[in-house]
């Protein structure tokens, strides 16, 4: 579990805006923050976060009704946000190119591993996988900041297969906007329309909006989530709906019912950075976690460790000699005419002729044989 002292002070935030305010239009991925702007979890972490919910692609994965099946999936989509209904107030760390993050959750039946793929654009690929489903997304995030709020742009899909039917759904993300963000009363909504296709299967198709808040609008309101399951001639077969951040309701299924709620914070959460239960054993470092994990791996990852453990200037220190090492090794790499290649994920393209990064499939059977102990890693920090 964290163990985390120490949250940054309310006053950490001067000089902030200025550096937000030099920025105004532009990607904000680009330009370095201080630390007390962060949380101690990365953005590969972040992104392991979008399966706390992964029993409803369990059930899924045991639903032979097609329609009925989506209705599943597209809450698992929609349970991916919920986080940010409590983490208002600070950033994941950004990823430096080659930093991994391994997910072992012998209680949810999957194993994950992401890795930083690129630098510039930023790109985090992840991928999982259990029995009953495989998990796979690259995503290339934008910051953009306008004035008062800060939009959060996703350019990547997201990707589920199922293998007991066949299924291979991929979706977009809602846009993301953190508002007020100068000001301690920020707050965060979701927005747009989300797609999510079979790409096996013309079958049926989903269309879930996320409602852009009215600022005349009441609080009851605010955060909704309504969506649709569409068979090929476009009639609606079910719909959901409900709040992102308390839970979907599905009244067209043979039962009306609460199809997902989010689990209960713990009772301390506003003094741990807003972390879900789960988000706390995100960065746990046990002993025989030590012994197994690459060097790379975001647990080790010294900046972070010190924020977790109130250490502000040590991290923001400590921060600035990884972010310099990075750019040395990329001046290094330059001057040898060399390119930086992924270990663990490998470019391709999918059927739409896009740009995708895929797992090469080595990360567990390299931990098991000959471990990473025994092999060559990069050396990030």
């Amino acid at each position: 579990f964290i163990t985390h002292r120490e949250r940054p002070r309310e006053t950490d935030h001067i000089g902030i805006m200025t550096i937000l305010y030099n920025n105004i239009g532009k990607d904000l991925s680009r330009v370095s923050m201080p630390v007390a702007l962060n949380e101690p979890l990365s953005l590969l972490q972040r992104l392991s976060e979008e399966l706390e919910y992964s029993e409803l692609l369990d059930i899924a994965s045991n639903i032979d009704d097609p329609y009925e099946r989506m209705v599943y999936v597209a809450a698992f989509s929609i349970s991916g946000y919920a986080w940010a209904s409590w983490r208002n107030r600070y950033k994941p760390f950004n990823p430096v190119l080659g930093e991994t993050y391994e997910n072992y959750r012998e209680d949810k039946g999957f194993q994950y591993i992401s890795e930083q793929v690129s630098h510039h654009p930023p790109i985090s690929a992840c991928h999982a996988e259990s029995e009953n489903f495989t998990f796979w997304q690259d995503q290339r995030w934008k910051y953009k900041f306008w004035g008062k709020s800060v939009e959060i742009i996703s350019s990547g899909l997201v990707n589920v297969t199922l293998p007991r039917y066949g299924d291979h759904y991929e979706w977009n993300k809602a846009v993301t906007c953190i508002h007020n963000v100068l000001s301690q009363q920020r707050s965060l909504e979701h927005y747009g329309e989300v797609i999510i296709r079979n790409t096996k299967s013309d079958v049926c198709t989903c269309k879930i909006t996320f409602v852009k808040s009215r600022y005349w609008s009441s609080d009851s309101s605010k955060n909704e989530v309504q969506g649709v399951v569409l068979d090929q001639a476009g009639s609606v077969i079910h719909r959901f709906g409900g709040l992102w951040h308390e839970g979907i309701f599905c009244d067209t299924l043979p039962t009306p019912k609460c199809i997902w709620k989010p689990n209960v914070q713990p009772d301390d959460y506003v003094q741990f950075y807003g972390f879900s239960s789960y988000a706390r054993e995100l960065n746990e470092l046990t002993s025989e976690l030590k012994a197994v994990l690459p060097p790379t791996d975001t647990r080790f990852r010294p900046d972070q460790r010190l924020l977790e453990e109130g250490k502000i200037a040590e991290a923001d220190k400590r921060k600035d000699e990884v972010e310099e090492k990075q750019r040395e090794r990329r001046k290094e790499m330059a001057k040898k005419g060399e390119e930086h290649i992924p270990r663990f994920f490998r470019k391709s393209v999918d059927e739409a002729g896009r740009e995708v990064w895929l797992y090469n499939g080595t990360y567990w059977m390299l931990r098991k044989d000959p471990s990473f102990a025994n092999t060559e890693n990069l050396d990030l920090w």
